[in-house]
């Protein structure tokens, strides 16, 4: 049985500098969209956490860009579909925000057993495609946050 995981994760929301915004579909829930993310593993810091995820559900490099933190943390009720994958009497999580800038849409080799398919999106698209409020919300800033270079 697999270990329990952690209620503290990282939400990445991977974008170009036009804005346009990665979105990976579930495997486990067809039709639901969402940005990379992922729970933290043992002691590892959350950037390093920010790095594995997208290594794992992209296949990308985030050293090879731009990863920020963004200081935003979001507190969530854990959906009933997936509580069971925390331990014992866990009802919410962490989740911290950081933004991982590409210079152009990549192609991205997905994990099968975690997603199905990827699609980039204008950001405003992207965020009315996600089924998570906070990653709505974290998607919505990116006009804010961008670095335009």
């Amino acid at each position: 049985m697999p270990a329990c995981k952690q209620p503290i994760s990282a939400l990445i929301v991977i974008h170009t500098s036009a804005l346009d915004v990665l979105l990976l579909e579930r495997a486990d829930f067809p039709g639901y969209w969402q940005s990379v993310t992922g729970s933290r593993d043992d002691e590892e810091s959350l950037r390093e956490t920010a790095i594995r995820e997208v290594k794992e559900e992209t296949g990308l490099e985030a050293a090879r860009y731009v990863l920020t933190d963004w200081q935003e943390q979001n507190v969530y009720e854990i959906y009933p579909r997936w509580v069971h994958r925390y331990p014992p009497g866990t009802t919410h999580n962490t989740e911290h925000v950081f933004g991982l800038q590409l210079p152009q849409q990549v192609a991205v080799q997905l994990s099968p057993r975690e997603h199905l398919s990827y699609q980039w999106l204008p950001w405003n698209v992207a965020a009315d495609k996600v089924f998570s409020p906070s990653n709505r919300a974290a998607i919505l800033q990116l006009p804010e946050r961008v670095q335009h270079g």
